[in-house]
């Protein structure tokens, strides 16, 4: 987790060692304050991270210079963008296009409710070594399929994240559920990626394939 500011990281971190497997293993949380901290932090500790948080907002970034150099030393990490609610949706949508263009694995706005943060990250959090259902990493950055069942899934989706995937089955584009929904097509895209992850598959054509 790597946010500038303690309450947030205490916040996230509550929440993340909350969840815990059915083993009752729990997920262990590094933190630092800046990029700087971060990279080093992440060296010394890399083979232990399933999953990177970071804040597009650090007092040693700027934009999005933070996340290309993350992506520049660690190609492999799985990022997830975090980006502050003092910003317009538009202005949102764009980072988190830019974001996802320079290969964060998602986009996660800070102002998301308390639902939907706690089914993003325990989906990503599934899914690498060390995770919290004790599965091995893969060779090669993959998404694979949760270990749980379609119920578990759809119980995990936050009400937006269920009316999303509603438009999805029905065929509609992101630009479509983008104008449905009065949402930026970067904040749809972000909500297709999290769907994908809780049902454990690679497109949209395997997930509208999964429900028939």
């Amino acid at each position: 987790m790597v946010d500038d500011h303690d309450l947030v990281r205490l916040g996230v971190r509550a929440l993340l060692e909350a969840q815990s497997s059915p083993s009752g293993e729990t997920l262990e949380v590094f933190e630092a304050g800046n990029l700087a901290d971060a990279l080093a932090l992440y060296e010394r500790v890399r083979d232990a991270v399933d999953l990177v948080l970071l804040d597009l907002a650090l007092p040693d970034t700027q934009g999005l210079s933070g996340l290309m150099e993350f992506r520049a030393r660690y190609p492999a990490a799985r990022i997830v963008a975090l980006s502050g609610s003092g910003t317009t949706s538009l202005a949102q949508s764009t980072i988190a296009q830019g974001a996802l263009g320079l290969g964060a694995s998602a986009f996660l706005p800070k102002s998301a409710n308390l639902k939907e943060v706690v089914s993003f990250i325990r989906a990503c959090g599934l899914l690498g070594s060390n995770a919290i259902d004790g599965s091995p990493r893969p060779a090669s950055p993959s998404v694979r399929p949760i270990k749980s069942s379609r119920d578990q899934a759809w119980q995990a989706l936050a009400p937006r994240q269920a009316q999303v995937l509603q438009w999805i089955l029905e065929g509609k584009t992101n630009k479509e559920i983008a104008e449905a929904a009065s949402l930026g097509e970067g904040t749809v895209k972000n909500y297709v990626s999290t769907i994908l992850l809780l049902f454990g598959v690679r497109s949209r054509a395997q997930l509208i394939s999964s429900f028939r």
